[in-house]
């Protein structure tokens, strides 16, 4: 069964159409890329699934609920937001805030999912420092970190390797393999065609045409072919 499915959705912001009739979905365990050149509706369509953005027209089903509850999001980072004067620790919690309800505190296991993920993600001993003095990756596992606190099943990642040096951003690659594996569904924007294919199970390129698809039929298809060999694969 799917747990997300897309039925002739059509996306836009400000009253403007960015793409129109998408339909895709996205069984558990898949690694699903969102790849295409920039405007075409990326961002745009993850915010629709998070329901940030209304559909213009069509729906978005997850696991047969109408909301994006048990989603873990991590957003491209501002810079206001590299600057956050608040402990690791405070931060990964933070996480759970949906978990809480109307409780005005964290419950003893959802501190306990905070250092668990923290552990996963190879910064507890960072847990006491303060998020602005960490370098790009480190702040990058510290995010991970919480949204995993806020996932059930599926992390939707925008960008994350986005101003990442090679050694941070091969490590980030992967831990989100790494969570894969483990049966989080994963859904990433990627503006690197060539990593997204070594990576992922299925791609989605943006665009109209649009393609949807496995890996597989995506390198053997037209689309595929053209952008694969564009700049040796790593970009769209």
């Amino acid at each position: 069964m799917a747990q997300l499915t897309c039925n002739n959705l059509t996306i836009g912001y400000d009253g403007k159409t960015v793409l129109k009739g998408l339909n895709f979905s996205v069984n558990s365990g898949d690694y699903l890329c969102i790849v295409g050149e920039n405007g075409s509706g990326k961002s745009t369509l993850m915010k629709t699934i998070l329901h940030l953005l209304a559909p213009l027209e069509g729906s978005v089903i997850i696991e047969n609920k109408q909301h994006s509850g048990g989603i873990g999001y991590l957003p491209q980072q501002t810079v206001v937001q590299k600057d956050f004067p608040a402990s690791v620790l405070e931060i990964v919690i933070s996480g759970c805030l949906n978990r809480c309800g109307l409780r005005p505190y964290y419950s003893r296991e959802e501190k306990q999912l905070s250092r668990e993920n923290m552990e996963k993600m190879g910064i507890s001993h960072l847990s006491k420092r303060c998020y602005r003095e960490l370098s790009g990756g480190q702040q990058q596992r510290v995010l991970l970190a919480r949204a995993l606190c806020a996932a059930g099943k599926m992390l939707l990642l925008d960008e994350p390797v986005s101003g990442l040096d090679p050694k941070a951003t091969a490590e980030m690659y992967e831990l989100i393999q790494k969570l894969n594996e483990e049966g989080i569904t994963i859904i990433m924007i990627s503006h690197d065609i060539g990593t997204a294919v070594n990576y992922a199970s299925h791609i989605l390129h943006m665009g109209n045409p649009y393609f949807f698809g496995t890996k597989d039929e995506y390198l053997d298809s037209s689309i595929g072919k053209a952008f694969s060999t564009q700049d040796g694969g790593s970009k769209a």
